[in-house]
């Protein structure tokens, strides 16, 4: 399938970005999964979550395939997060919804540890069908158990459950679907909150601080280099947010969604396009 690509521009928060869709380039004879979610190294390279296997994709800076991560080992991918810490060691996060279980893995897909109890979902407590995972400065760990327990769980970086928050609902921090988590520069526990339209503001502890509201179903939330809040949503459209939640651009730059985003190392996002099934660079200009 060819992509047209030429001239096609977005502006995020006052940065203006060259949509280069089908950026990832798989050989001959492969052909993409449901792409769901994607994540940047240091390095540049964009490891991308795939519910096929091998469900981690790995492509080098310039969109090329440079392999395959975690084949046989990944019942159905969901989301995917690159934590890393302060003396430099990169880990990926991948959570397994339909497995019920979080997998922490080397960049060169070697599994480290695991969270939740694979093909054992619980309610109310670590997981049931969760959906996203991001990691803190200090290694505290954040999951969103989305589906089946629409919860906030807390771990410490060793692993240990710490607490949960939420709950089923529409009321200031409840959740229909949270759906997506990042920590932001102050702290704060992001959590998109789906079904409801928001994006819930909370500090570690899971005290709700701020709601932001006006999207449409919010898929993805993370950070980027700049300190702006990118919001994915089912419009489709990206919002560009400053971190008091006030509107500091917006765009459509997917084709029909964006189910993840990534920040690489050079401000680039990528996003996790839904049919036609894809990853789009958004490579900054100017």
């Amino acid at each position: 399938m060819t992509i047209a690509n030429e001239g096609l521009v977005t502006d995020l928060g006052g940065r203006r970005y060259r949509i280069e869709r089908g950026w990832a380039r798989l050989p001959d004879g492969m052909s993409f999964g449901m792409v769901s979610h994607l994540a940047a190294s240091s390095d540049g390279r964009v490891f991308v979550l795939q519910r096929k296997d091998p469900p981690v994709l790995v492509f080098a800076p310039d969109g090329s395939f440079a392999g395959g991560l975690l084949d046989g080992r990944v019942a159905d991918g969901h989301g995917i997060h690159l934590d890393r810490r302060p003396d430099g060691t990169e880990r990926l996060f991948v959570v397994d919804r339909d497995a019920h279980e979080i997998l922490c893995v080397s960049l060169d897909g070697a599994v480290l540890f695991t969270l939740g109890t694979r093909h054992a979902p619980a309610f109310e407590a670590p997981f049931n069908s969760p959906t996203d995972v991001a990691v803190a400065p200090d290694g505290e760990i954040y999951v969103t158990d989305g589906y089946g327990n629409t919860r906030v769980h807390r771990f410490a970086a060793d692993g240990r459950h710490i607490g949960s928050w939420g709950g089923l609902g529409t009321a200031p921090g409840r959740f229909m679907t949270p759906h997506a988590v990042t920590v932001d520069p102050q702290g704060r526990v992001l959590v998109a909150d789906r079904e409801n339209g928001r994006v819930q503001v909370f500090d570690r502890a899971g005290r709700l601080l701020d709601v932001w509201g006006g999207l449409q179903n919010p898929m993805d939330v993370t950070v980027d280099d700049r300190g702006i809040v990118l919001v994915s949503d089912q419009v489709p459209r990206i919002h560009a947010l400053r971190l008091d939640g006030t509107v500091a651009g917006r765009g459509r730059a997917a084709i029909n969604g964006a189910h993840g985003l990534a920040v690489g190392p050079d401000g680039a996002v990528f996003l996790a396009e839904l049919a036609p099934e894809t990853v789009t660079r958004l490579a900054p200009v100017g």
